[in-house]
Formats: C-alpha cells, structure tokens, sequence
C-alpha cells in the first residue's frame, strides 16, 4: 500500500518493500538525517536508495529513504515524486492525476485499503498515559 503524502519532502521505504525487493545494506547510499514519525519520534534512516518507479508507461526516477520503522504502508511518496511526475494529487477523491504525452492520465486509490492501514496505524499505537487537560490545549 502506498500513501501519497503531497506534504512530505521525502519519499520513504518501508521494511516490507525493502525486504520484498531483497535489497541490502549495500545496496544503500549514506543518508544521516534524521527523520520524524508520524507518532512524533525521531527515526535514524537505514539509508537512501535511487530506484525507478512506473506508473503506467511512465517511468520516474525516485530517491527513497529507507527506515526500519512500523507502518502500514510499504511506501511514501511525496513532493518530489509528484513534482517529477507533473502530478496533482486529489485527497478528497483519492485520485493522482498526471500528464503523459497528450493525455491526461490516473491513478485510482483504494478507499477500502486506506481505511484497513488507518485503523492498522491507530491500533497500533503504543498505550500512553492519559493526557492532562493542559497537554490537549483545553
């Protein structure tokens, strides 16, 4: 599953895509920014890595972060991939579309699987202590 975070600078790479595509440690660039996580905690990348990534006939070359970190999805893509792509994303309609040649091209979320990765990342959120009043700016 793949989220299209258009407030992102980064397009990140998850474990299980990491692994699905065997790639190893070598096969990664230095990259020691740290990132932070949707939960607020700071995330030490594993690295970066180049790879192409195909929507349709279109090919756009893509420069992943790869993080050892849970998440329901298997990727992020963001800003970059979207500015490469000439692509305006569409949250409300969970819709991407895209220039290619003379057409107008999409791409088609999947409302069913947004919703299963929502409920995935929240029920796996670890228990914290119950906020005081002043913590939820009331």
């Amino acid at each position: 599953m793949v989220l299209v975070d258009q407030g992102s600078a980064v397009e990140v790479m998850y474990p299980d895509l990491y692994k699905g595509l065997n790639l190893k440690p070598e096969d990664l660039s230095p990259y020691d920014s740290p990132l932070v996580s949707f939960e607020g905690k700071i995330v030490t990348p594993k690295g970066m890595i180049r790879l192409p990534v195909q929507t349709d006939s279109d090919v756009v070359e893509v420069n992943f972060i790869v993080v050892d970190a849970y998440s329901p999805y298997t990727v992020i893509v963001a800003r970059p991939w979207l500015h490469a792509l000439g692509a305006v994303p569409s949250t409300l309609h969970q819709k991407v579309k895209y220039p290619s040649g003379s057409q107008i091209k999409e791409i088609i979320g999947n409302q069913g699987m947004a919703r299963q990765c929502m409920v995935s990342a929240i029920s796996r959120r670890p228990n914290s202590e119950p906020s005081t009043s002043v913590e939820n700016g009331l």
